[in-house]
């Protein structure tokens, strides 16, 4: 059967386009990849359309946004699952404006398809206690207990997001004072961020015990499981929930209800900010483009939001009694006000 032509652009989309002329990171293709996974599965399923049946002139806006309300209702997904799947579609639409502009007009209703706004939910970390608590669950009598306390304590120290944790090879570990370690984030940027004493520690000893401090293992992963094959971000969440789970038995009040590898990284931000560190220097370490971003963290420190406050509140209040209080006439007016 001769390939369609959505068949042979989108290919083109995945082999020539994002990693040869956008050169877009491997995270994102793959992300991109999944979106496609799922909207021809939906095609297939909710339409009753074959994927090889399927062409170009197939696909409109109306076809688009059955497909997003469907991430949200049929596989009940999230609101910004949602719009990530939007960025893909408007990607391969944005490209074919160019290679293939026989319908331009309907790939801009496409691209003219908005993110949608959801709720701003509340930002999920736990404090300083409820970390002390989660690293101290690994038993460190075992291998895997000793690999998971060097994993999760690398997780928090630097703010690190759960790919860039599994991306971690031994070349990128600097162990020798400056100690430093190097996170590649979105869009393939790379970061240095430094090593804390105690994390070297840990660190060094891990290394040592699985010989990946030897040139030979230069490139092997950091962090790997009982295969030697490297860990997925779904291994290591599997790891966190371990964990989490038995610090809940330990203490429920410490780790909130909903704790994920980014909560890690949530946590050591506001632990920072709470430590008067400048947003500047956490937005570099986090890797954020903009310090907007970075903000988030101080909008929702609450105990420094009173803090301010009732400092404020010292310093600009009078000790005297208000004037009016002593006014038992107005007093019993506004007692009887609207009654």
């Amino acid at each position: 059967m001769k390939p369609t032509d959505f068949a042979y652009y989108l290919t083109s989309f995945f082999i020539k386009y994002l990693p040869v002329e956008r050169g877009v990171s491997p995270n994102t293709i793959s992300s991109y990849r999944d979106t496609f996974l799922l909207f021809i599965a939906f095609v297939r399923d909710e339409k009753g359309k074959a994927i090889e049946r399927l062409h170009l002139k197939d696909i409109n806006k109306e076809l688009i946004t059955d497909f997003l309300s469907w991430i949200e209702t049929g596989r009940k997904c999230s609101i910004p699952t949602r719009n990530v799947r939007l960025t893909a579609i408007h990607s391969f639409f944005q490209y074919l404006q160019y290679e293939y502009p026989d319908f331009l007009l309907e790939w801009q209703k496409i691209l003219s398809i908005p993110v949608k706004k959801g709720e701003r939910g509340t930002l999920n970390y736990t404090s300083l206690e409820g970390i002390k608590l989660l690293l101290s669950m690994p038993d460190q009598r075992t291998k895997s207990g000793r690999r998971d306390l060097a994993l999760l304590s690398l997780m928090y120290d630097t703010g690190a997001r759960v790919q860039e944790i599994a991306d971690l090879t031994p070349a990128m570990v600097r162990l020798s004072k400056p100690s430093t370690i190097k996170l590649i984030g979105k869009g393939n940027k790379a970061r240095i961020v430094p090593l804390m004493e105690k994390q070297v520690d840990i660190l060094n000893c891990y290394m040592i015990e699985n010989k990946l401090e030897a040139p030979y293992a230069n490139q092997y992963p950091l962090f790997s499981n009982n295969r030697k094959e490297k860990l997925t971000r779904a291994g290591i969440g599997y790891i966190l929930d371990k964990y989490v789970t038995m610090a809940r038995l330990e203490d429920a009040s410490l780790i909130p209800k909903k704790f994920s590898c980014h909560c890690m990284r949530h946590s050591k931000s506001m632990h920072l900010l709470q430590s008067g560190v400048n947003l500047v220097y956490i937005r570099d370490m986090l890797g954020h483009v903009s310090v907007q971003t970075t903000e988030i963290y101080a909008r929702a420190d609450s105990r420094k939001k009173r803090e301010a406050i009732e400092q404020a509140y010292t310093d600009v209040t009078p000790d005297a009694k208000p004037q009016w209080e002593s006014n038992h006439d107005l007093i019993e007016w506004l007692k009887s006000f609207n009654k």
